[in-house]
């Protein structure tokens, strides 16, 4: 299956339905998919991208819509992580959020405990999300300047 042919399936599975979490997962593909034909490749990496598509086996006709395509997203995202490096918009801040709160809630735990337990949880929730925040958009920043954000 083409990038082309993808983004065309995608776009007619959007107008059929009028689930909103279908059409949300839908439209992530569909921004992916858009990123991917601007964007210059080999014909190596070309074949390789079809490839994957094919092997998503996006045409079936699965029960479960949104959590069979979901499922084919996060597969694809993570392919294209891998192979080619390239990542969503607020990939990198949205993980350094998710790492800075759980290092932040251990830090609360751990030394700011002499302080009231939930202040210093609370403080340290703060702290780490802050870090995990400035952290992620810096990262966020570099990969969009070296073109490697969809």
């Amino acid at each position: 299956m083409t990038i082309q042919e993808a983004y065309n399936f995608f776009e007619s599975l959007k107008t059929e339905t009028t689930k909103k979490y279908e059409i949300k997962v839908y439209e992530k593909f569909l921004y992916i998919l858009n990123g991917l034909k601007i964007r210059e490749f080999s014909k190596d990496e070309i074949q390789s991208l079809e490839t994957e598509l094919d092997s998503l086996n996006l045409a079936s006709n699965p029960e479960n819509r949104k959590k069979y395509f979901k499922k084919a997203l996060t597969k694809f995202e993570k392919y294209l992580k891998d192979t080619f490096s390239l990542t969503s918009k607020g990939y990198y801040t949205n993980l350094g959020i998710g790492l800075g709160s759980s290092f932040g809630i251990l830090f609360g735990v751990v030394f700011l405990s002499s302080w009231e337990r939930s202040l210093g949880i609370s403080m340290g929730l703060i702290f780490g999300m802050f870090v995990g925040l400035t952290i992620g958009q810096y990262m966020d920043t570099k990969a969009k300047s070296e073109n490697r954000t969809l």
